[in-house]
C-alpha cells in the first residue's frame, strides 16, 4: 500500500478502490464476472450462439453454399463424379 496522509485515511480514493476490488474478487483470478444480462451486444443469447455454431447448422450452411448444378448432380448421381472419369 502506498503512502496515505493521516488526514485522508478515510477519504483516500486509492485505498477505497483497493478495498472494493478485494471484496469483489475474493478468489482472485478464479472469481467469475457477474453477468447482468443473458445477452451480448448483438442481443443473441448464449443458447442461440451455441445452436448457430453447432456442427449440424454449419453442415447445413455448407450445403446452402453449393451451387444448383452441384446439388442436382449430387442428388441424381449415385456414384461420385470422380468415378465417371475412370
Amino acid at each position: 500500500e502506498g503512502r496515505v496522509e493521516e488526514t485522508k485515511r478515510q477519504r483516500d480514493l486509492g485505498v477505497f478502490l483497493r478495498q472494493r476490488v478485494a471484496q469483489a474478487f475474493r478468489e482472485g483470478e478464479n472469481t467469475p464476472y457477474p453477468r447482468l444480462k443473458e445477452t451480448n451486444f448483438t442481443g443473441v443469447t448464449v443458447e442461440d450462439c451455441k445452436m448457430i455454431l453447432s456442427t449440424d447448422i454449419l453442415k447445413q450452411m455448407e450445403d446452402m453454399k453449393k451451387g444448383t448444378w452441384r446439388k442436382l448432380r449430387e442428388k441424381f448421381y449415385a456414384k461420385k463424379p470422380e468415378e465417371d472419369l475412370k
